[in-house]
């Protein structure tokens, strides 16, 4: 999912999550602080960011604010408990919320019914089990996919109830 901004102004004094690792930037899943941002005449956006944790200050320049938004977003679950979560596991995080049924779900599903198909037409030379098998396999996909997203948010908030006072486990 991408988060758009209509000026890059919006988000100087905020915290962004970096979502894309840029060579002799911050790392995928970092949490920065935008210090400051401007635009150029030429379309460019120049964007001056301190990374929260270690302090250090840094410039990245972007083709357009769209191109800011791919690499970094607002995240205020992993900004308030960064400190409970190593890098991978905000990367998987990351990888987790940017799924969706059209990028994850329908290629799997566009396969599995191709092999549906084959198998119940030349194999088995049944039009029927083709039909049934076709369903049932975008259904167990689709409730597979609600799953796998719905068991990694649970481990996450599962780590943060466990580094925090809070008396709830969540299972």
């Amino acid at each position: 999912m991408t988060y758009m901004l209509n000026d890059i102004d919006e988000a100087i004094d905020r915290k962004f999550l970096v979502t894309k690792t840029v060579s002799n930037q911050a790392e995928a899943g970092t949490i920065v602080h935008i210090m400051g941002a401007e635009n150029s005449k030429d379309g460019t956006v120049s964007v001056y960011y301190r990374i929260t944790y270690t302090r250090q200050d840094f410039v990245i320049k972007f083709d357009s604010l769209k191109s800011f938004c791919k690499w970094a977003r607002p995240d205020n679950f992993i900004a308030r408990h960064y400190e409970s979560f190593n890098i991978k596991e905000i990367q998987q995080y990351i990888k987790i919320k940017d799924r969706s049924i059209t990028n994850f779900c329908l290629p799997i599903i566009l396969v599995a019914w191709a092999i549906a198909w084959v198998l119940g037409l030349v194999v088995l030379k049944s039009v029927v089990f083709s039909i049934v098998a076709m369903v049932v396999l975008a259904v167990a996909i689709f409730f597979v996919y609600k799953s796998t997203k719905r068991k990694a948010m649970i481990r996450l908030y599962s780590k943060v109830s466990a580094n925090s006072n809070w008396g709830v486990n969540f299972k």
